[in-house]
């Protein structure tokens, strides 16, 4: 199915770009695309000299420096499998994905290196200091590994990235070198991405659609800047600093940028503005307006990471239709399903289902979800195969534009991050102070949805609230807990998440 695509293997990214022309800024240095592709072959050539096998699994759990950015693409070099681990994540969700992932190698700080020394399980793996391997690299006489050859397996699994799902630990969604490439060219072609680019990565690189900020603008030949920042401050000032020309964010942080004071120097050079993770609201849209001209598009968009991504919204069309989530990208098969498995006429709502070569190969380890998510295509679809059956009830309307509607599961969508709800739950009641727990969300117009925390135990509220600042990253963390004296349970003597639901949107 890929043959006629233009797939490559994924370390040929660098080769799109100009020799001399810029590629990346890590704080003061910048490095060319001929050093980035040479220091991509340094870290391969490290990877490789560990001995592992090929397909081993090899992580990070970085901010947004040299190795976080080499990495996607060294690993694939070396013939293994990145798992990239969002630095925000504690000590617990690191160990599940090490350990779930059977990760050989782990590159990270020291200061993060110590949270794992004291687990029983930290032998599976070997840590590699991040300043010791950031020499390797910048070491002129060290070996580099060259390109892989053009007749790579396009279907060689290139990377593993954890997910939170609706029941559960975070689980891994497989993507391989198509999955991957094709997904750099789907995004450079429809955002006219170009050579002289100016990406500003502020999204975590462990979501697909943070690290595909490198992969889409490095295929168009451009130049990123990532960005870790403190405060909304900081963004607008590296957009000045480094004349920024494409900006991607979820909701919550549009909602904290529009609040501040924009600088001539900050807006004038801004190309495109893009949006994922949540719906953008018309009155955003206005205040976006009101900040930038109208040379610069704003992209609304909508995906999930066993897809890659689904759709967009042509930017021509987004101030008479701020809440359509557009059509589909190139290379994705977008459909509305009815429930009776049939093409969902215009209006009529149904359930969104992605088909192409962009779907992922599925669950790491992890049959059983993998065929609730993964399943044959519907028979009126055009590319077949397996699709993503996503879950998400949409509509189409009259002109072809999709609407979402509604999200079937019980995820939490909060500052850009789908949050497991059972997650919270488990870790709640391993403080020993609850018996049960119940997280749900509340809507909430700077988060999407704050989360509730409805808890049945001791009381203490002060040692509950610690347990999970320790346990938990802060977008996980309760904007409330509500203690009951007893949970509402339905005919099946199961919590009734339907009525507390209730309850918290009366």
């Amino acid at each position: 199915m890929t043959n006629d695509l233009p797939v490559f293997p994924l370390d040929h990214l660098p080769l799109f770009g100009e020799a001399d022309a810029p590629a990346l800024i890590i704080r003061d240095s910048c490095y060319s695309y001929k050093e980035l592709n040479l220091r991509i072959g340094r870290l391969a050539a490290f990877l490789k000299s560990k001995g592992f096998a090929p397909g081993d699994r090899v992580a990070t759990w970085l901010g947004k420096g040299e190795i976080a950015c080499l990495m996607p693409l060294a690993s694939v070099r070396a013939g293994l499998v990145h798992v990239p681990v969002n630095p925000v994540l504690k000590a617990p969700q690191v160990r599940h994905i090490l350990s779930d992932s059977g990760a050989r190698l782990l590159i990270t700080n020291a200061a993060r290196a110590t949270m794992l020394d004291d687990q029983e399980d930290s032998a599976s793996f070997t840590i590699a200091d991040e300043k010791s391997v950031l020499a390797h690299i910048g070491d002129s006489e060290a070996q580099c590994c060259e390109p892989l050859p053009s007749n790579t397996d396009p279907d060689d699994l290139a990377a593993i990235l954890y997910t939170s799902g609706s029941t559960g630990r975070p689980k891994g969604v497989m993507l391989s070198h198509a999955n991957l490439a094709l997904g750099a060219v789907s995004v450079a072609r429809y955002l006219n991405l170009r050579a002289d680019d100016v990406t500003l990565a502020v999204l975590p690189l462990s979501f697909d659609y943070g690290q595909n900020q490198l992969l889409s603008t490095w295929r168009a030949g451009g130049c990123v800047v990532p960005l870790d920042y403190l405060a909304p401050r900081d963004v607008i000032k590296a957009c000045e600093k480094y004349g920024v020309t494409t900006l991607a964010a979820v909701p919550p942080l549009w909602v904290q940028l529009v609040e501040q004071n924009w600088s001539d120097e900050a807006v004038s050079s801004m190309r495109r503005l893009t949006n994922s993770g949540g719906a953008l609201t018309p009155s955003l849209v206005k205040m976006l307006r009101s900040i930038f001209c109208s040379k610069t598009d704003i992209f609304a968009m909508y995906g999930l990471t066993e897809a890659f991504r689904s759709t967009y919204l042509d930017p021509r069309l987004i101030d008479e239709n701020p809440t359509s989530m557009g059509n589909a990208i190139p290379f994705a098969e977008i459909m509305v399903v009815a429930p009776d498995g049939t093409e969902a006429a215009p209006g009529e709502a149904g359930e969104l289902v992605h088909a192409g070569p962009l779907v992922a190969h599925g669950y790491w380890q992890d049959a059983t979800r993998t065929a609730e998510r993964f399943k044959p295509a519907p028979a009126f679809s055009e590319y077949g195969g397996m699709a993503v059956w996503s879950g998400d009830t949409v509509r189409k309307d009259s002109d072809g534009l999709l609407y979402f509607v509604g999200r079937d599961d019980a995820m939490i969508k909060t500052s850009g991050n789908r949050v497991s709800p059972t997650e919270i739950e488990e870790v709640a009641v391993e403080s020993g102070l609850v018996a049960e727990a119940c997280a749900l969300g509340r809507k909430d117009e700077r988060l999407g949805a704050a989360i509730v925390l409805f808890v049945r135990g001791s009381g203490d509220m002060d040692a509950l609230t610690a347990h999970l600042r320790g346990n938990l990253p802060n977008f996980m963390q309760p904007a409330e807990i509500i203690w009951l004296d007893q949970f509402p349970k339905n005919a099946n003597g199961k919590l009734d998440r339907n009525l507390l639901a209730q309850q918290l949107a009366a």
